[in-house]
């Protein structure tokens, strides 16, 4: 996995021509600083306000939305909780727990190449993004109930 860090945000910045202001540092360094956690805009608002007071939401929201459309890091959209972002562009599984909402990446090996999906289908594959949903480990010590519910019954197959 090849991690985000300042530096590389902002290189890729200039050499798309983007402009490097503040409030785009203090957004960077909230996204690479809170990156395991897949931070949503709320978090990275906040976050980003403890470096450069002037920051409004709507100014996160819509530099999100572009470094997302530059490809410098993926949105995740969800329905029935807040959307997060995430800086890690290799392919890999999102595990959501459906109780506290944590999100954990699991790489694995690629085993469906986009190049053969476009040359066999005539389909260009522009973004792809896998989920499991379930109850992460802690959720499942916390909650007992979870551990029954996880366990198959007797002679059923």
């Amino acid at each position: 996995m090849e991690t985000i860090t300042r530096e590389g945000l902002i290189r890729q910045l200039k050499e798309k021509g983007l402009k490097i202001t503040p409030q785009r540092i203090a957004i960077i360094e909230a996204l690479v600083e809170n990156r395991l956690l897949h931070p949503g805009t709320n978090l990275i608002h906040a976050e980003a306000r403890k470096k450069t007071k002037n920051i409004s939401l709507s100014t996160v929201y819509a530099t999100l939305g572009e470094f997302s459309q530059q490809g410098l890091i993926k949105s995740l959209e969800f329905d029935r909780m807040e959307n997060r972002y995430e800086g890690d562009l290799e392919e890999h599984i999102n595990l959501v727990c459906r109780h506290c909402g944590k999100i954990t990446d699991y790489h694995i090996p690629p085993s469906i190449e986009p190049k053969d999906i476009a040359r066999r289908a005539g389909f260009l594959v522009m973004d792809a993004r896998m989920e499991y949903y379930g109850y992460c480990r802690d959720c499942t010590m916390k909650r007992k109930d979870l551990n029954v519910a996880r366990q198959p019954k007797k002679g059923v197959a």
